[in-house]
């Protein structure tokens, strides 16, 4: 997304890809400490033993602090115009931080094992998932110069397909099996998660999917080519798998 928002706006691919690269290394980080006991405590990932279960706890938690910091010195060497690398840099730390994705896993964590309402799973979400995807495709547009009426367009794009693929991967933990997945099926209702399809069950679910999918599309109504069309391809894509 990061890569594709960038060439969207003019900007190669290479130019950006050390940036998309520190996300990438963000979202694997993410993954190994989910996976700890204090956690999920999930033994799968990828259809592979999670990190501490190929080696060990200490050994899963070096290895996402070292994966963070190391994201942020590889974005870092983005050859392109410093105030966009650092303005990236600011938003993408927000949404990786306490404002974003660490906050939305305290919420996930506070909240397993008892019942939400609907707007709180929502900005759980908005949070946990939805701020790294939505900061991904921003990120993009900010390293290119974007000005801000697409920048705005690509956050509300960003910001729904985070939902979109939020319900998704929910309505998939039931409706999926393990080998499939890549990690254990199931697992949300065995922890009592709040999900969608728990709060509001499966053909409701994929109903919002589906209309968070069709908002991410019209949010790029302005866009046209072909990266554009493989953004509005990826909204397709999410809620595709769950129909």
């Amino acid at each position: 997304m990061c890569l594709t928002a960038a060439s969207q706006f003019g900007v190669a691919a290479d130019a950006v890809l050390p940036f998309a690269c520190g996300i990438e290394m963000i979202h694997t980080y993410s993954l190994i400490h989910d996976d700890l006991p204090a956690m999920d405590n999930d033994d799968l990932r990828r259809g592979r033993p999670s990190n501490h279960k190929a080696f060990d706890e200490a050994t899963a938690i070096l290895a996402g602090d070292a994966l963070q910091a190391d994201a942020f010195e590889c974005m870092a060497t983005c050859p392109l115009p410093a105030q966009n690398v650092l303005r990236a840099l600011g938003l993408f730390a927000r949404a990786a931080g306490s404002c974003g994705m660490c906050g939305g896993q305290e919420l996930d964590m506070q909240w397993t094992g008892t019942r939400v309402a609907i707007g709180e799973l929502e900005h759980l979400h908005a949070l946990k998932t939805g701020a790294i995807l939505r900061a991904a495709v921003v990120c993009g547009g900010l390293l290119a110069g974007a000005d801000d009426k697409s920048l705005e367009a690509l956050s509300s794009y960003g910001a729904s397909l985070g939902v979109a693929f939020q319900i998704a991967d929910d309505i998939l933990d039931v409706v999926s099996d393990t080998e499939t997945l890549g990690k254990p099926a199931g697992s949300d209702e065995e922890q009592d998660k709040n999900t969608y399809p728990a709060l509001l069950g499966l053909e409701r679910s994929r109903e919002l999917a589906n209309m968070h999918a069709q908002k991410a599309i019209a949010a790029l109504d302005g866009m046209a080519g072909r990266d554009a069309d493989f953004l509005r391809g990826l909204a397709l894509y999410t809620v595709k798998r769950v129909k």
